[in-house]
């Protein structure tokens, strides 16, 4: 099933991974692991997963884009749909799965999360990834997000004939799921929130052979090293921050557009700080989302 645009022009982004139902909760604290009782402060029940608010930002920037997406035959699944299909997102959908991924988002007033499963992610398969693997043909750039097909793909980048982008989240540089990503990337995204050391990681996926790697550093900005070790930094501009949900999506979806571009480091990354504000001034993926 396809949702959106009829045909899909050159140069194009496919965006592979997950897109879900979330409900968000908020809370004044997260909580304590101790049996105990909460209210919450608001609550709302919105579109999630990485790749679902990667391409909403990349639609939003009016970049040709194909998001490859499990969802399910059920009510979360429709929801999906219409979110999608309200944002303008090319779809392009792997064998149904049986429910659609959903988790439930609790927040504080600091932007940290709990994220809890509660419908899980369907695993891939070979009829799933054929479907990644026609979409992948003729795009500029893939984006290979964190969940089973992205992994089965990564294990073997040189089927794909793009530019590889990897958004490896708060990984701490040594879990092992992550490593097949990292040695896939073209282009590495990364949170700070983990790593000990940011110029080392840096030079580590330049090392394994990226030719540029950033990491977010929520309001203190980002930072950027290309294949000859030439550091750049980024400030973070002022927002009006309501949710922090999808703000790293954006991000890179920013940052992705000014590389088709073929603008320098330093203007990627301005471009994906400023499409993260479109992020964090929505209770949305995308202030686009509440149109």
């Amino acid at each position: 099933m396809v949702v959106g645009h009829e045909s899909v022009a050159s140069p194009r982004v496919v965006v592979i991974g997950p897109a879900t139902w979330n409900h968000i909760i908020v809370l004044d604290q997260l909580p304590s692991p101790t049996p105990h009782m909460q209210f919450a402060m608001d609550h709302w029940w919105t579109l999630g997963g990485t790749s679902a608010g990667k391409t909403v930002h990349l639609a939003d920037l009016g970049v040709v884009h194909t998001l490859v997406a499990s969802i399910g035959n059920d009510d979360n699944g429709s929801r999906v749909r219409e979110a999608l299909r309200s944002a303008g997102v090319h779809v392009v959908e792997m064998p149904a799965a049986r429910v659609t991924e959903s988790h439930v988002n609790l927040m504080n007033d600091a932007g940290e999360r709990v994220s809890l499963y509660v419908d899980e992610p369907p695993a891939s398969h070979e009829s799933g990834l054929d479907v990644a693997r026609a979409a992948m043909q003729g795009a500029a750039a893939v984006v290979l997000d964190l969940a089973s097909p992205g992994s089965s793909l990564a294990a073997d980048p040189q089927e794909i004939d793009a530019e590889v982008w990897v958004d490896l989240h708060d990984w701490d540089g040594s879990s092992d799921f992550q490593l097949p990503f990292l040695r896939a990337a073209n282009v590495v995204v990364a949170s700070h929130e983990r790593l000990a050391d940011i110029h080392a990681f840096l030079r580590r996926c330049i090392d394994e052979g990226a030719e540029l790697a950033i990491v977010t550093r929520g309001a203190a900005g980002s930072i950027g090293m290309d294949m000859n070790g030439h550091v750049v930094e980024c400030a973070a501009p002022l927002a009006d921050v309501i949710d922090t949900n999808g703000a790293g999506d954006a991000f890179v979806a920013g940052a992705l557009a000014a590389r088709l571009r073929g603008d320098t480091l330093a203007t990627m990354l301005k471009a994906g700080s400023n499409q993260a504000t479109r992020a964090l001034s929505s209770r949305h993926l995308c202030a686009s989302l509440e149109m």
